[in-house]
């Protein structure tokens, strides 16, 4: 599986790196610097199974790569990584084609579960895209759904972001499958979620650390 990444810090690719190679065994990470980099590697060699792309790569205005790259791939989900959180970036690359909005804030595990929800056939959206307001980010508080968690609901949430069923939390917490389930419906009300990939969704748009 062929992974195009595309982003001019070297830091930043390498940092991800690391959390991109466990997404799947058959992996392979192909980094550019620059987006005709980037364009060129996709084309030489087998269809890209995923491209992640920064928006302000040297050589290629905005949404121009993301444009580009739809065109060429219209069936590989084309993920946008970025720092500028505003409503109208956001909303402007999923019109776009974007199979997601990836902020660079996210850590590392958070990024890998959202890129597992792309690979699923998910769109991976900032909960603050939905949300009314001038088009920018305000008073937006990035750990508000996060703050009124108990450490234990803490601690269901960490194994429900890596995809593992109540058995195996009440497994891993050594409590009653039903007391997940508990804790699971406090959960979904406090950051008003119906279910569990929109609890995971929202979990990693606020950055959520166990």
């Amino acid at each position: 599986m062929r992974i195009i990444f595309a982003d001019d810090h070297e830091v930043v690719r390498h940092g991800l790196r690391f959390y991109l190679e466990r997404l799947a065994d058959d992996v392979e990470i192909v980094e550019a610097g620059t987006f005709e980099e980037a364009f060129a590697k996709a084309i030489d060699g087998p269809p890209p199974a995923m491209i992640l792309l920064d928006l302000r790569l040297p050589d290629i205005q905005g949404m121009d790569g993301l444009e580009r790259m739809r065109a060429r791939f219209p069936r590989v989900p084309t993920v946008v990584l970025s720092g500028d959180l505003s409503q109208i970036r956001i909303k402007e690359a999923l019109n776009r084609g974007a199979a997601g909005y990836l902020p660079k804030t996210l850590g590392g595990k958070a990024m890998l579960r959202a890129l597992e929800l792309v690979m699923a056939g998910e769109t991976f959206v900032p909960s603050l895209a939905l949300d009314e307001g001038n088009g920018t980010a305000g008073d937006y508080d990035p750990t508000a759904p996060l703050s009124s968690l108990t450490p234990r609901e803490r601690e269901v949430l960490s194994h429900l972001i890596e995809g593992r069923a109540n058995k195996e939390i009440a497994r891993a917490l050594d409590i009653k499958e039903i007391t997940v389930k508990v804790h699971l419906t406090k959960l979904f009300r406090k950051l008003k979620a119906t279910n569990r990939t929109q609890a995971v969704r929202i979990a990693l748009d606020h950055g959520f650390s166990a």
